[in-house]
């Protein structure tokens, strides 16, 4: 399993710019609000859980949770 780079909100607004899609249109097509991408990436929700912990992982900004394999 490769691990994915964690990135910094800089670099991931970057990357959406390189891209072609703005912050509106990737929430809008990953079904989150606009406000709530905003206020992950510019650091006003911390992501530990929730909604905003998903918008996080899905951007980038915190590693995928791995699976518990202490329960087998």
């Amino acid at each position: 399993m490769t691990k994915r780079k964690v990135l910094t909100p800089d670099e991931v607004k970057a990357q959406l710019q390189d891209q072609g899609i703005t912050i509106t249109q990737w929430a809008k097509d990953h079904g989150y609000t606009r406000n709530a991408v905003y206020r992950v990436l510019n650091g006003f929700d911390k992501a530990k859980y929730g909604k905003a912990h998903e918008i996080a992982v899905k951007l980038g900004l915190k590693a995928q949770p791995q699976p518990d394999h202490a329960a087998a």
